[in-house]
């Protein structure tokens, strides 16, 4: 399959272009029937001659060139309604039926906010001109009306308040949030690209439209993406600057599967100079070795590291209620339990050249014992709550 990508320097442009070329190059492995030989890329910068050339061979074409914010607003009807105009003539041109997608917006309705704005008009005769191409050609057409859009290298202080409170944020540079009460509808890029890959596959989402809502019907005139986030400027803003303390707090903030906080989280780590990609961790050391908290989580405890010098036996301790797993990953190491009040002490022989977890038991004391004299032993710990120094619940005694 040969796929042309218009608009391919833009932002919903690179994102497709580079999964696409994973997908090409056999790098993504979860489309196997998905078999693509040629991506041609076209923007502002190309050529007459290449968008000629490629209209005439592709056999997919996604249209994601436009214009979002000229100069002068006669611009929005020129490069939008105008581009495809000129795209489309160009595949009637070379007889070439191939299936198009194009992206439009959610303005293009005209109702509400939207009503008489020159961007939404010019998207909306964009949209009407691809209908009329359907219907004249037979080619399939499947268009898009986006929200608002968010991920990973979209432009800030352009078209996307996310992108530029991201920005703003991971730069300690000021934001502005007017009301903070306004809700948005986001769509994140990586939900975006899944539809589009989805598309070449045959299996896109069809929908008609009740006002500003798409209501999906396998007859439906438009295609969408069925995934959306509904978020308030002020949701976004208060998890930004939640995102922004991680690395004094070290809580990674609850980010379930699916959900706008972890896709939030995601766009805003895109937006970190260099100097913020690396931190400073917290150490506590003796004779003994070290110990360092790495990661603490809402709900989900925490990770930490330890390290054991040669002969060292550090812990010598016991939980009523916490528990631990203790996971030697370098080194040679000996860890010892004992059940509170009783004698009987069981004991694991670990080394990082078979990666084990071991569970330190609630009303077990116990401890962990290098029992290597040259080599320090290494050893991930988690817990399972964050440490608490008002009720730190751990009590000393020695195993045996």
């Amino acid at each position: 399959m040969k796929i042309l990508v218009t608009g391919a320097k833009g932002f919903v442009g690179k994102n497709l272009v580079e999964s696409l070329k994973n997908i090409k190059d056999g790098k993504d492995r979860t489309r196997p029937s998905l078999k693509i030989d040629e991506i041609y890329e076209y923007d502002i910068d190309g050529t007459p001659a290449e968008l000629d050339n490629y209209t005439k061979s592709c056999d997919f074409c996604f249209n994601l060139a436009g214009v979002n914010r000229p100069q002068n607003q006669d611009e929005f009807m020129k490069g939008n309604f105008g581009f495809a105009s000129e795209l489309l003539s160009l595949l009637k041109k070379h007889g070439n039926k191939c299936p198009i997608m194009l992206s439009s917006s959610i303005q293009a309705t005209l109702i509400g906010r939207y009503a008489g704005g020159e961007y939404g008009k010019s998207k909306k005769a964009g949209e009407e001109l691809f209908f009329d191409y359907e219907r004249e050609t037979g080619a399939k057409v499947y268009v898009y009306r986006f929200p608002n859009l968010f991920g990973k290298w979209c432009r800030p202080n352009y078209n996307s308040a996310v992108a530029t409170f991201c920005n703003n944020v991971a730069n300690d540079l000021p934001i502005t949030v007017t009301d903070p009460s306004i809700e948005l509808e986001l769509l994140y890029i990586d939900d975006l690209v899944k539809e589009m890959l989805d598309l070449l596959q045959g299996k896109g989402n069809r929908c008609d439209y009740d006002g500003l809502t798409p209501v999906k019907s396998e007859s439906g005139r438009y295609s969408f993406v069925p995934t959306t986030h509904k978020v308030t400027l002020g949701e976004i803003v208060n998890l930004l600057y939640e995102f922004a303390k991680q690395p004094k707090t070290l809580i990674i903030p609850e980010i379930k599967e699916g959900s706008f906080a972890k896709k939030l989280y995601s766009t805003y780590l895109s937006y970190l100079p260099k100097e913020k990609a690396i931190f400073d961790l917290k150490t506590s050391a003796d004779d003994r070795g070290s110990f360092t908290e790495l990661i603490k989580t809402i709900g989900g405890g925490q990770v930490s590291i330890n390290i054991s010098k040669p002969n060292a036996v550090k812990g010598q301790h016991w939980h009523h209620s916490k528990w631990e797993f203790f996971i030697v990953v370098s080194g040679h190491g000996l860890i010892e339990e004992r059940k509170i009040g009783t004698d009987e002490v069981i004991k694991y022989e670990v080394s990082g050249d078979k990666i084990q977890a071991v569970h330190m038991l609630p009303g077990y004391t116990h401890n962990i014992i290098n029992l290597s004299s040259t080599q320090d032993l290494v050893t991930v710990m988690w817990a399972n709550e964050n440490f608490d120094p008002t009720h730190p619940d751990t009590y000393f005694e020695i195993v045996e």
